[in-house]
């Protein structure tokens, strides 16, 4: 059963029907590896058993009877602790959300109607607003590839427990690169969709029971294949996207290299591993042109970050908004001063914005969204890192007291974590993260190729593509 467990879930599916597992004996096997690696990773952090036996053994009965069953039956999972799973409320990090009756989330409802068994829930920062994953209420989670280090936020269980084996596939979510960040630290895949496309009805935030769809956040899949993201989006969007497609013809691909960006903060390493995946695509018959900035990311930067403390405010006491907007004038000066995208006083006027001031921000993101159409009239996808530097040590200081240190030793703010993920989000276009490869520290790297509005399906394929025929995932040495 632990060598079931290393395939991927489209494999796992195939072992299941082919009757080498039963859904009770994965299950079991999963939570025998979980149970062996929790005090190192701390990465699942609530577990419903008697309900995963009893949906395994229902669907083991119905197998035997050779009834009909969904693509996923049997495949035992976790879910990203921001979704509301029935007898699992999702909790954010914060304990009285726990305290409460919850249904499934409706992309977890989707993917439990395909058949898949969910036993566990998943670490994250305190609603799932942290590049690293730790609450007061269950703790950090530590990478698989050094415990020391964070695996990535906010999605940083599900990553962690995917590269570690616990499970095949995870439901996560994505405002500030929470879907490829993770990804990123621990070397697997993970698919931010076109904006809209998977239901965030039951994550939370926003407040449990909210009807909203918020603007820049999006429902994504996570796994060790990029096959399983189609598969699992293929569920979770209920729609037309074909989960057994073949991969795309890279010698047809025409990629847009963008890693030179005097803007943004780049560790030489980070950059290296992602420059080597660009040879070894262009060296595989891909047509890769390295291009300056796509939009003026001064200007998408100043938006997002509006956009982003729009929504975010409202997950904020109202005492501490307050005393935002007490500052506002001094916050307005800074700005105006040169104080950067992303700094205090700019996010202050962010999480206090006027709507004439979101209104402006959006005006922003609509004309650099149609500027960039232009070049996806020439290129199926961009090629761009995710974070700035692989897996940093775990700092449990202010956001504000905290540095991001490269490879050179040099710092830089911690917001910077939010440059390369912003060109994505702000606009609201699908992004596939796929291990790039490993850095010299021996940590991964991971890449994201960004398409057009729509464009889920050619970057699923173009992934596919890197993970058969380049690179695929890496397990850790845990």
């Amino acid at each position: 059963m632990a060598d079931l467990l290393d395939l991927d879930a489209t494999a796992i599916v195939q072992a299941l029907a082919g009757k080498r597992a039963s859904a009770v004996e994965l299950l079991k096997a999963a939570l025998a590896r979980h149970e062996k690696t929790h005090a190192a990773l701390n990465a699942v952090v609530a577990i419903d058993l008697e309900r995963a036996l009893e949906r395994a053994r229902a669907i083991d009965d119905q197998r035997s009877k050779g009834d009909p069953l969904g693509p996923l039956a049997g495949v035992p999972m976790t879910v990203k602790d921001t979704f509301d799973v029935a007898g699992m409320p999702a909790s954010s990090g914060i304990a009285e959300l726990r305290r409460r009756l919850a249904e499934d989330a409706r992309a977890v409802a989707l993917v439990r109607s395909a058949g898949a068994v969910i036993w566990g829930k998943t670490n994250v920062p305190v609603m799932a607003g942290d590049w690293q994953t730790a609450n007061p209420l269950y703790g950090a989670t530590r990478n698989p590839w050094s415990l020391e280090r964070t695996p990535g936020g906010s999605s940083g269980g599900a990553a962690a427990a995917l590269a570690a084996g616990v499970t095949p596939i995870e439901i996560g979510s994505d405002i500030g690169g929470s879907l490829r960040v993770p990804a990123s630290f621990c070397g697997v895949f993970s698919h931010k969709p076109t904006w809209g496309m998977v239901s965030q009805r039951g994550h939370v935030p926003p407040a449990p029971g909210s009807y909203a769809e918020r603007d820049l956040n999006v429902v994504g899949p996570m796994a060790r294949s990029a096959r399983d993201l189609r598969l699992l989006l293929s569920v979770m969007e209920d729609g037309p996207l074909a989960p057994k497609a073949p991969g795309a013809d890279l010698t047809s691909a025409r990629i847009a290299l963008w890693v030179d960006e005097p803007a943004f903060v780049l560790d030489r390493q980070v950059r290296d591993v992602v420059l080597r995946l660009a040879g070894e695509l262009a060296a595989a018959g891909a047509t890769v042109e390295p291009i300056p900035s796509p939009v003026d990311v001064n200007q998408l930067l100043g938006a997002y970050q509006v956009l982003l403390g729009s929504v975010l405010a409202e997950d904020l006491p109202g005492r501490m908004l307050g005393s935002m907007e007490l500052t506002r004038p001094l916050a307005k000066l800074a700005v105006r001063r040169g104080a950067p995208p992303f700094s205090t006083a700019a996010m202050t006027l962010a999480y206090t914005a006027r709507h004439t001031e979101w209104m402006a921000a959006d005006a922003v993101r609509a004309r650099l969204r149609h500027e960039i159409m232009g070049l996806f009239d020439r290129f199926d996808a961009i090629l761009a890192p995710i974070a700035p530097v692989a897996a940093f040590p775990h700092d449990t200081r202010p956001f504000q007291k905290r540095v991001l240190t490269d490879s050179e030793g040099r710092t830089h703010p911690y917001i910077s974590m939010a440059q390369w993920i912003a060109l994505a989000t702000a606009l609201k276009l699908p992004a596939t993260a796929v291990p790039a490869g490993l850095g010299e520290g021996g940590l991964p790297v991971g890449a994201q190729l960004i398409g057009p509005p729509g464009g889920d399906g050619r970057l699923l394929a173009l992934a596919q593509s890197i993970d058969e025929d380049i690179r695929g995932f890496l397990p850790p040495a845990l």
